[in-house]
């Protein structure tokens, strides 16, 4: 067959080459707009802290020690993830940006906008397509699914991790074009850094042979009368051509091709192709095997008790059906699905015979339709690892387990659609209108589903309206509800958590650190001794109780549950700045300034650590490092009222009244019913002679509660 020659100006040659950057252009700006809210996202309550503003490891910034720490074992153990580069990710965002979660959001983005560019690059280069490459990578910019990894500090491992894996999809359409080690080594490099982002990347040297197969066809048979199609442009420069044509033209003359309806291909091509491969199945074998043995030290794997392995393999088949249905009707999406821990047998055999249909109906149509099975492929290979056989942490399924699987399924439809209607009349005008519904319905979803990621109760009040009996949720708008100080509310919702689930270990915990806030510490130790029995091995349960117990005077009691926790994890810098506290609390100033240098050893960013040692410093009658410690804490909490109180006090032991009362005026600034400021500051202007706004200050301390300063009034017959 051949093909007719063909006629182009320069002009137009041109306009073909700006073709690709507007519609790069087009996806950045439709994604920016789709995502743009983000910028007035916080964290959220649900994994932000461990990761970034309560870790004191990312707040330390970027330094010689956090890049050791970042590859040890240590934070695998805290996160049950091994994924070092994203560890220096979120540590450089905290140089950038400190506790500012916008600058965290719009990496996040930024990142995912780049994802999506690299996406339409590489499907551009390696399936000489344009218009269905930029299709797919529409799709992958905007789909509702995808706003949990864009959205969700805490997964800036997915979109981080699939950076990496477009580069290293971009590296091999690079080296399969020229295949030799100084290209295969920039495969093998991204894929690592892939893999140090996220284990996800394990699936990609399976993806990689699906490549191979379609759109790259290297598993076709090649015969010696086979040509490849080459487009060879000539430039008409004749002077007789020239007195024809008004401008240059140029002429695209396409060799002969020979080529079947179904092409040939050959198995003795798989084995080379595989055995090309095996740097790369080795490495993500070992990812594999690391990323296990961290789940398992931070217990994020469930027991074969807890799950039963028909009830995950059950729940994966439906899994699969149940994305395809979101990926189609994006509806009632949640950052949680509570795991059903059982299966519904029509739901499950169900699922098996639609995927089992489908699977053969693409195996059916292999040689005349490659790319079906290279995409339904990808989709059931790279949700392998997180389909839920080897069940890490208690959800169902995830909307971020998708974020790379519906690439696939996005490459059947944009490659499929087109060809189921070939036959229609205004099939170009006809797919150009579906493309514009399909990306403006998703975008428009996509806006909305991003508003839900404000803050914990704007997220959690929206997957409590679109879930049932969803513990976390509760137990997570109650934690939000109790950092406010809203502790009723929050025992509420830390009921309703319980109710549903029994032995709910940390909402006994948190609803006991409700009941602390409300002063009730008996019923608070009673909630955490019911946490205590459900998981006996929980640091921060025998932490929590010490703290309970020193609200109630009983420090001895307090120092033995915080050295169990100390003993279960020796590196919790709040239980040593806790059992500082006891020591405090039974006049042992000196072991007390043990445990605080420790806490701030621990963690250099421990402001109530740097403020009790500053306490007991001035207790002690150090008055110079008193202050050296409360300087730190200023610094790093510059509106902590009571930092200034206590500097105060420690200019007033040295005798600097004026200075102490500069302190005094900011802490009431910040605290306008801060009892002690106005209590100190008024012995402060006393020492300076001036009676007048001394018995002010008492007044005030005493209206505020102060019963020093009311028996000092009462002693000069001085009412308040």
């Amino acid at each position: 067959m051949t093909t007719s020659k063909e006629t182009f100006s320069p002009d137009a040659a041109q306009q073909k080459k700006l073709i690709p950057i507007l519609i790069c252009l087009a996806l950045a700006i439709l994604t920016v707009a789709a995502f743009w809210q983000l910028r007035d996202c916080g964290f959220i309550n649900m994994d932000d802290g461990l990761y970034v503003y309560r870790n004191a490891a990312v707040q330390s910034g970027l330094n010689a020690n956090n890049i050791k720490l970042a590859f040890s074992p240590e934070l695998a153990k805290l996160s049950g993830h091994w994924h070092p580069l994203t560890w220096l990710s979120w540590m450089l965002d905290h140089e950038l940006f400190g506790l500012n979660p916008r600058g965290y959001h719009l990496i996040n983005l930024l990142l995912h906008l780049v994802n999506t560019l690299l996406l339409f690059l590489v499907l551009r280069r390696m399936t000489k397509s344009l218009w269905p490459s930029a299709f797919v990578a529409a799709l992958f910019a905007i789909h509702p699914l995808h706003v949990e990894s864009v959205a969700w500090i805490a997964e800036r491992k997915d979109v981080l991790s699939t950076f990496f894996w477009m580069l290293t999809m971009g590296a091999y359409s690079y080296y399969v074009e020229s295949p030799g080690l100084k290209r295969y080594v920039f495969v093998v490099l991204f894929f690592v850094l892939g893999l140090l982002a996220k284990p996800m990347l394990i699936t990609l040297p399976f993806v990689l042979l699906l490549l191979d197969f379609w759109p790259l066809r290297r598993f076709q048979a090649i015969k010696p009368g086979d040509r490849v199609q080459a487009e060879v442009p000539k430039l008409l420069t004749s002077e007789k051509q020239k007195k024809k044509s008004k401008t240059k033209q140029i002429t695209k003359e396409t060799l002969e091709v020979q080529k079947s309806a179904a092409p040939e291909y050959s198995r003795s091509r798989i084995f080379p192709l595989l055995w090309e491969k095996v740097p790369l199945f080795a490495l993500a074998i070992l990812s594999s095997v690391i990323t296990y043995f961290a789940a398992q030290s931070a217990g994020a794997v469930e027991s074969t008790e807890a799950l039963s392995l028909g009830v995950r393999i059950g729940n994966a088949f439906v899994s699969y059906i149940a994305y395809i249905g979101k990926m189609i009707w994006p509806s009632n999406l949640a950052i949680f699905y509570p795991h059903p821990l059982g299966v519904i047998l029509w739901q499950v055999l169900g699922s098996v015979l639609l995927l089992a249909a489908i699977t053969l109906a693409v195996f059916w149509k292999l040689r005349r339709f490659p790319y079906l099975a290279t995409g339904w492929l990808w989709y059931l290979g790279t949700l392998v690892p997180v389909i839920g056989i080897v069940q890490a942490g208690s959800q169902a399924m995830a909307d971020r387990y998708t974020y790379v699987s519906l690439i696939g399924l996005f490459m059947i439809a944009a490659w499929g659609v087109p060809e189921l209607l070939k036959t229609w009349r205004y099939r170009k005008e006809i797919l150009l209108a579906l493309s514009i519904l399909i990306i403006l319905g998703l975008s428009t979803k996509t806006w909305t589903q991003v508003g839900y990621w404000q803050n914990s109760f704007t997220l959690f009040d929206h997957v409590l309206k679109v879930t049932d009996r969803n513990w976390l949720a509760y137990n997570n708008r109650g934690t939000a509800y109790k950092d406010l100080g809203n502790y009723r509310q929050a025992i509420e919702d830390f009921n309703k958590a319980i109710e549903i689930k029994v032995n709910y270990a940390d909402a006994y915990s948190n609803r006991g650190a409700a009941y602390k806030g409300l002063g009730n510490y008996g019923q608070a130790i009673e909630d955490y001794n019911k946490a205590i029995a459900i998981k006996p091995d929980e640091a921060m349960a025998y932490s929590n109780r010490g703290n309970a117990y020193k609200g109630l005077g009983n420090y001895q009691q307090a120092i033995e549950d915080y050295n169990r926790a100390i003993e279960m994890k020796p590196d919790e810098a709040m239980a040593y700045g806790n059992r500082g506290v006891a020591y405090k609390g039974l006049g042992n100033y000196r072991q007390a300034i043990e445990d605080y240098n420790r806490a701030i050893e621990i963690n250099p960013s421990y402001v109530d650590a740097y403020m009790n040692r500053g306490v007991a410093y001035g207790i002690l009658g150090n008055y110079r490092q008193a202050i050296e410690d409360l300087n730190k804490a200023i610094e790093i909490k510059p509106d902590e009222a009571k930092a200034y109180g206590n500097r105060g006090n420690a200019y007033a032991g040295l005798g600097h009244y004026r200075q102490a009362i500069e302190d005094y005026n900011k802490a009431i600034e910040i605290k306008p019913d801060y009892e002690d400021a106005y209590l100190n500051r008024g012995a402060a202007y006393a020492q300076l002679g001036d009676a007048n706004l001394s018995i002010n200050d008492f007044r005030m301390a005493a209206k505020r509660g102060s019963e020093r300063a009311k028996n000092f009034l009462r002693s000069q017959g001085i009412s308040w």
